[in-house]
């Protein structure tokens, strides 16, 4: 899925930003910060629609301000100094006084902000400042990313990769989730059938219990292919110990990444599959396949390790297998 590779480069190449701007700034080297200014002003453009322009361009070295998008009446600091006297000290600024029914924003471009989002602040010239909605970091940046349109995700995608794309390559690795993934995608899949093994009353118990009423077809579909996974996971481990746990695990891990109390639990489960199929797509030992075979597999896998007790909550006394 292309949401998936465009919002995982986004990601990775703001997140490296944050951490060299982060490291730079403990070694007093600047010069990434100031370019970052313009960066910031054309990524702060694509995401929320605004119209930002650099504060130098007309007024050299204004304090305390560095975007402003006039016709939205926004005054932008963009600073790798995330405190509350930091911000204080630009809303007592004298230059404020000239831009009354303007709303101030604080862009935290190399660290988490969340806390300053829950001060009150000292706001001498009445500027509009309201710290949830104000205060931006790159965690808000991603969680805009992430639920705006696909249009617009690849927007900002293109706009990021021309920006930053020459700075950092992705090295691609071999998993053991692309091997099973390879494996998989050679197997008969039509002659599988059920098996009485599989209780299927205790899976039914499970959906209901985690609210995935919408997902419900998706998992009747692949869960009789459990049977088969486990064959495969057998053969598997006999290549090496923990290849099928690894596997396990790595989707286990990005079904604890997405507890964030927000996303609806189907939502999660979905998200879940395309943060599979970005790892295989990204993976030095993928033997590429066409994408609707990609996506039997995986889902067959989610499928498989949300019976074994890998992903969502187990009601009490979940018992998949009949004894």
């Amino acid at each position: 899925m292309n949401r998936v590779s465009y919002f995982s480069y986004i990601a990775q190449e703001l997140t490296a930003l944050s951490t060299r701007i982060s490291n730079c700034g403990k070694l007093n080297l600047t010069d990434l910060h100031i370019h970052s200014e313009t960066f910031f002003a054309g990524l702060l453009n694509q995401i929320f629609d605004w119209n930002l322009v650099n504060m130098n361009t007309n007024q050299p070295n204004v304090e305390g301000i560095d975007l402003i998008d006039r016709g939205n009446k926004f005054l932008v600091q963009v600073s790798s100094t995330c405190t509350k006297q930091k911000i204080e000290n630009s809303l007592e600024k004298e230059l404020l006084r000239s831009y009354e029914g303007y709303t101030f924003k604080f862009i935290s471009i190399a660290k988490e902000a969340s806390m300053l989002k829950k001060h009150s602040y000292e706001n001498p010239h009445s500027v509009i400042f309201v710290p949830e909605n104000d205060v931006i970091d790159v965690v808000t940046l991603l969680a805009a990313v992430r639920d705006m349109g696909i249009g617009k995700q690849k927007q900002v995608y293109d706009f990021i990769r021309a920006e930053l794309g020459s700075d950092i390559e992705l090295i691609k690795v071999d998993t053991n989730l692309a091997n099973i993934i390879n494996i998989l995608s050679k197997e008969n899949l039509i002659e599988t059938i059920e098996h009485p093994e599989l209780n299927v009353f205790e899976i039914e118990k499970k959906i209901d219990f985690n609210e995935l009423s919408r997902v419900r077809d998706t998992i009747n579909d692949y869960k009789f292919y459990y049977n088969k996974v486990n064959e495969l996971y057998t053969a598997f481990d006999k290549e090496g110990s923990n290849k099928s746990f690894s596997v396990l695990q790595i989707i286990r891990k990005q079904y604890l990444k997405r507890q964030d109390g927000v996303m609806l639990p189907s939502d999660i489960f979905y998200t879940v599959i395309d943060d599979i199929m970005g790892i295989v797509r990204g993976s030095k030992n993928y033997v590429e396949i066409p994408y609707d075979e990609l996506e039997l597999c995986v889902n067959i896998l989610v499928v498989d390790a949300f019976i074994r007790c890998k992903i969502f909550k187990n009601p009490e006394g979940y018992s998949y297998v009949i004894t």
